[in-house]
């Protein structure tokens, strides 16, 4: 038997094995990213339905949306039928309107019905990560019952179960594990524990990502309308995928970057989400570098200070992407909340003022070695510890400022910090410079 090292050897044909697909398929379909959509097409309409559909669940959804046109009808009706609605509705999300309803124009009407209900929600919302396929369970059933329509069903592992009532309301839940150990006979209703958290359909992912960090989740999160009638579930691998969408985002959105950028998107989309930011960061570029121009006469007249101005820029860059991240990974977490910015910019800023004097100390020693000049020690020195303390206040005010503002904290904070390191940073070590000319 062919081991996945063995498929492997030959990286150019692991995408065009059937065997491969079957046995391997998140591997493959990382190499299927790679191809042309047509030839992903064509691989698709060569498999049986069985296999095709964990292979098509795990390419990345802006693949998956190039590859719908240019495969068979009866291959996209099969495979919007029978994957995971909760995925193909996520990536229906992703074609035009234009597109949409063609695409589901062959599916049966109740699985397009439902296939465009899950469409409607928000792309960041609860209602586009829930699986609407759960057993619907009543508090009325026995163990006995529960077990048989468990086995009639089959629905998608879990460790709680979510119970109903007549009406639909969730009114609590059962654990694999004391159903297996109950006896058959026992009711549901007697095994029943407390819900731990529930969500509406148009709660937000940083909702969900609250809920699952307040309550310690284990298991899936039930999502429920405003009468609190079950709608579907989330399921934990959800929630975690959620958790790491949104870190990835704010990295993204940090640099300018869209967060509806993927790795895979077309040139154009990324020009027309990137452009923009550029432009910005060219624009504060040229604010920092007027900064530079105000003391030019100080410049001609000492010429190391040109030298010696990126160690101070690099530096107190460092220290604001430092405080930045923390306050960004603090915001996001919950660890902290705008109104405590006073106690998380002031450990910010001693720990850039312990670090500036330590790194000013070792630059003084440096330049007195390399200039031999006293008073152009003191001037880094001190414009040193000057802009990094400065950076390390703004590494958190920024994101915090952005907050409280009601914006995204990641939308590009990096581009604001290092404007705002730059320009103190030139500025106090060129007008230090400028004010004690005398001594260099």
């Amino acid at each position: 038997m062919k081991t996945r090292a063995a498929f492997q050897e030959n990286p150019a044909n692991l995408a065009l094995s059937r065997e491969y697909v079957r046995r391997f398929p998140a591997e493959a379909a990382q190499t299927a990213g790679l191809m042309a959509k047509e030839e992903i097409a064509r691989l698709l309409a060569g498999l049986p339905i069985q296999e095709a559909i964990p292979f098509w669940q795990q390419l990345d959804q802006s693949v998956a949306a190039m590859v719908l046109d240019d495969l068979p009808a009866t291959q996209r009706v099969a495979l919007l039928s029978h994957a995971d609605p909760t995925a193909m509705a996520r990536l229906l999300a992703r074609l035009p309107e234009r597109r949409r309803e063609p695409t589901l124009a062959g599916l049966a009407p109740a699985k397009a019905q439902e296939l465009a209900a899950l469409v409607d929600y928000p792309e960041d919302s609860a209602g586009a990560l829930m699986d609407i396929r759960f057993v619907e369970l009543h508090t009325d059933l026995t163990v006995r019952q529960t077990l048989l329509r468990i086995k009639r069903y089959k629905p998608r592992f879990s460790y709680y179960l979510f119970l109903v009532n007549g009406d639909g309301v969730l009114e609590g839940m059962v654990t694999i594990h004391d159903l297996a150990l109950s006896e058959a006979a026992v009711s549901l209703a007697s095994l029943a524990r407390p819900v731990l958290a529930a969500v509406l359909p148009t709660a937000t992912r940083q909702e969900v990502m609250e809920q699952l960090d307040n309550h310690k989740l284990l298991s899936d999160l039930p999502v429920v309308d405003n009468s609190g009638k079950l709608l579907g579930v989330i399921h934990y691998d959800a929630l975690l995928e959620t958790v790491r969408e949104e870190a990835s985002v704010d990295i993204m959105t940090m640099v300018g970057a869209s967060k509806d950028e993927r790795a895979l998107s077309t040139v154009g989309f990324v020009v027309k989400k990137r452009l923009p930011w550029l432009h910005i960061n060219l624009l504060t570029a040229f604010l920092a570098a007027s900064v530079v121009g105000v003391f030019e006469a100080t410049i001609a007249q000492f010429t190391a200070l040109a030298v010696l101005l990126p160690v101070v820029a690099g530096q107190s860059g460092n220290t604001g992407a430092q405080a930045l991240a923390v306050t960004m990974r603090g915001l996001a977490l919950r660890e902290f909340g705008t109104s405590q910015w006073r106690r998380v910019a002031g450990k910010e800023v001693g720990a850039a003022l312990l670090n500036s004097l330590a790194v000013a100390l070792t630059t003084a020693a440096g330049v007195l070695v390399w200039s031999g000049s006293p008073g152009l020690c003191l001037i880094i020195a001190t414009s040193m510890v000057i802009s990094m303390v400065a950076a390390g206040l703004s590494g958190v005010l920024i994101p915090v400022a952005l907050a409280r503002l009601g914006q995204d904290p990641a939308q590009s904070s990096s581009i604001i910090l290092t404007t705002v390191t730059d320009i103190v940073g030139f500025f106090s070590f060129l007008g230090i410079a400028t004010l004690l000319a005398n001594f260099i």
